[in-house]
C-alpha cells in the first residue's frame, strides 16, 4: 500500500507505530533477547548508572542526526529521515509502555513467578496519613498533631530511610519524589523497550522504595505526610486519611512568608507544585488527587490547627470503636 495523500501517510504511520508497539510489548513480556539499540542503551545505563529514559532519547536523537548527515554525504539530499522517523522514535516505546501498564495483570496469569509479598500491616496500630495542597501547612500541622497524640512523625525522614534502602542520594530523591510535570511526557521519555524485572526508571524505583518504607512505618502509631500514603496503606483498616486544602489567598500568604516571595511568585509556585503533585498521584494510583472519595476527611486548613486537631481526634475515637 502506497498512500498518496499526506493525511493517509500520517494515518498509516500511527497504525504502524501501534502494531510495532504491540510487538515490542510482546517481546518485553516474553523476556526474550532485546533489540540491539535497546541493549546498547541498557549497557550504558548499567555501566554508568544513567537514567534509561534520557539515555534512550539521546541515543535515538544521535542515530537520527547521524542518518541525516550520512544521507547528505552519500546522496547530497535528505533521504530516509523525515517527521515519521521522529514520531516513531517517540511513540513506539510510549505505546508499548502504555499497553504494559494497562495489561499489568497479564504476566501473573501467563508466567509462574514467585510473588513478592507486601509487608504485613499491624492492624492494632493507628496511622494518620495527611495529603495536602501546597501552602496549606500540612507539614507543620502533622508534626504538631503527632506530638499532641504522642505518635511517631514521618515526612522528610522517609527520604532518609529510602536513601538507605536504595543507595540513591537524598537530594536526588527529594528533587524527584511527588513531582511529575506530565504523565504523558514521562511515558514518552521513559519508553518501555527495556523494562523488565531487572530495571525500572529511577522515579518508579523511588516510589516503590518509599511505599515499602511507609508500609513498614505503619506498624506503629504514626502520622505520615504525603507520598501517596493514603493509596499505599489502602488495605490498612485503622488508617485515617486526611486531605488538607485551603483558599488560594490563605496559601499565598503562607508561601509568601515561608519562601520570602512576592504574591505573584507565591501564586505561581503554588499552582506549579499542586499540578506536579496531582500528576504524580494520578500516575501511580490512577485516582484523582484531592477527591473526597479517597479520604476519610477533607479539612479547610484556614479554620485553624486547634479545630483541625479536634476533628481528627474525634475521627480517631470513631475508628477505634
Amino acid at each position: 500500500m502506497q498512500p498518496e495523500a499526506y493525511w493517509q501517510a500520517i494515518l498509516f504511520l500511527f497504525i504502524g507505530c501501534l502494531i510495532l508497539g504491540i510487538g515490542v510489548y510482546m517481546e518485553v513480556l516474553a523476556d526474550v533477547i532485546m533489540l540491539p539499540g535497546e541493549s546498547f542503551v541498557k549497557s550504558i545505563v548499567l555501566r554508568w548508572h544513567t537514567d534509561f529514559g534520557i539515555t534512550k532519547v539521546c541515543f535515538d536523537a544521535a542515530m537520527t542526526i547521524i542518518a541525516g548527515v550520512l544521507s547528505f554525504f552519500f546522496f547530497s539530499q535528505l533521504q530516509g529521515v523525515r517527521e515519521g522517523t521522529i514520531i516513531a522514535a517517540f511513540f513506539v516505546g510510549a505505546i508499548a509502555r502504555w499497553i504494559a501498564r494497562r495489561l499489568s495483570f497479564l504476566p501473573e496469569r501467563l508466567f509462574v513467578k514467585e510473588q513478592t509479598e507486601l509487608t504485613p500491616l499491624q492492624e492494632d496500630s493507628v496511622c494518620i496519613v495527611i495529603s495536602r495542597e501546597y501552602g496549606s501547612g500540612g507539614h507543620d500541622f502533622a508534626k504538631q498533631l503527632a506530638q499532641q497524640l504522642q505518635f511517631a512523625f514521618y515526612d522528610e525522614q522517609i527520604i532518609t530511610l529510602t536513601a538507605k534502602s536504595t543507595g540513591f542520594d537524598q537530594k536526588y530523591i527529594m528533587d524527584h519524589e511527588e513531582r511529575m510535570n506530565s504523565s504523558l511526557i514521562y511515558d514518552l521519555v521513559h519508553e518501555g523497550y527495556a523494562y523488565s524485572d531487572e530495571y525500572k526508571p529511577m522515579k518508579d524505583a523511588i516510589f516503590e522504595a518509599e511505599s515499602d518504607v511507609i508500609r513498614s512505618l505503619a506498624k506503629e502509631n504514626s502520622v505520615i505526610v504525603g507520598r501517596c500514603s493514603d493509596w499505599v496503606l489502602r488495605d490498612k483498616k485503622k488508617c485515617i486519611k486526611i486531605f488538607l486544602h485551603a483558599p488560594l489567598s490563605y496559601r499565598v500568604q503562607t508561601v509568601k512568608k515561608r519562601e520570602n516571595l512576592n504574591e505573584k511568585e507565591a501564586s505561581a509556585l503554588i499552582h506549579k507544585m499542586d499540578h506536579m503533585r496531582k500528576e504524580n498521584y494520578h500516575y501511580y494510583t490512577k485516582q484523582i488527587w484531592g477527591s473526597a472519595d479517597n479520604y476519610d476527611m477533607c479539612i479547610d486548613a484556614s479554620i485553624g490547627e486547634k479545630t483541625m486537631a479536634a476533628c481528627i481526634q474525634h475521627l480517631i475515637e470513631s475508628k477505634k470503636e
